[in-house]
């Protein structure tokens, strides 16, 4: 592609897209603070137009060594609280609620609370079948697979509910989860969930805690996810991915797979991705 740079309104420059992987991504390695927002909008307005995925970060970090990952309507297709309240005929409006906070208009703790609230009683039989028709995002299985023959830690944290997170986990092979916890009383959900909330805040600090765990920057970790509850770990990662995402997380996003499947998070690495 040459030594071409695209300006970036005074934030410096950043190379000439690196086109890769028969066309499906593209790797922009930035000369500057790759975190400045107005190298992000620079990126976000050559590609805006093109059926491309692409990725804006330091070359010197490019393979990381953990991944954090969100679950619903990231790691699975599914939101599982809106899939819960279906059987209660409460779908489209839970559905609703959740897309206004995953979209940032929300207070996601508020509305956690207020949808639980709406299925107190519901025969706790319905989380396994939640969770019976659950299916795996694309690439979801390759995605960790790759990060963890790569060497990398690889945890799922999700706003969601631990009973899903850790069979999602245990079947993809994470190291390990970490999400709410919904109250059950005498086989039935009481609409209550159980404090702490794993909200954005503790995404962001599940993070760091793990950065320093292994002894690593937050450059060295890659996070993927859809939601408004995502955006500080996704933004403070050396490559934090928006995954077809909401409007608002899409726009001050780094990078973004809006085409591809999950494992365009590995080529982004330049990492097997079959």
């Amino acid at each position: 592609m040459g030594q071409a740079v695209l300006a970036a309104g005074g934030a410096g420059a950043i190379s000439a897209p690196d086109l890769f992987a028969e066309g499906r991504a593209a790797d922009i390695a930035a000369e500057a603070d790759f975190r400045d927002e107005r190298l992000a909008a620079a990126v976000r307005a050559t590609f805006g137009p093109a059926a491309l995925d692409f990725a804006l970060q330091p070359s010197e970090t490019r393979l990381k060594r953990l991944l954090i990952a969100d679950m619903d309507s990231t790691v699975v297709t599914t939101e599982t609280l809106d899939e819960m309240a279906g059987e209660a005929g409460l779908k489209d409006q839970i559905s609703a609620i959740t897309a206004r906070a995953m979209n940032g208009e929300l207070d996601f703790e508020s509305a956690l609370r207020e949808r639980m609230a709406l299925l107190a009683g519901m025969d706790a039989g319905v989380l396994e079948r939640t969770y019976a028709g659950t299916e795996l995002s694309p690439g979801a299985e390759a995605m960790v697979a790759g990060m963890r023959k790569a060497g990398a830690e690889c945890r799922l944290v999700s706003g969601g509910f631990k009973y899903f997170t850790s069979r999602v986990a245990e079947r993809l092979d994470f190291n390990g989860d970490q999400a709410n916890d919904i109250e059950v009383l005498d086989g039935k959900i009481t609409g209550r969930v159980l404090d702490p909330i794993l909200d954005k805040h503790a995404k962001l600090a599940t993070l760091r805690a793990l950065a320093s765990e292994l002894s690593i920057s937050l450059d060295d970790a890659v996070t993927v996810g859809d939601g408004a509850n995502d955006l500080p770990m996704l933004e403070a990662a050396g490559l934090g991915i928006a995954w077809r995402a909401k409007p608002s997380v899409a726009a001050r996003a780094r990078a973004r797979i809006d085409y591809g499947d999950l494992t365009t998070l590995l080529l982004f690495q330049r990492l097997d991705a079959r």
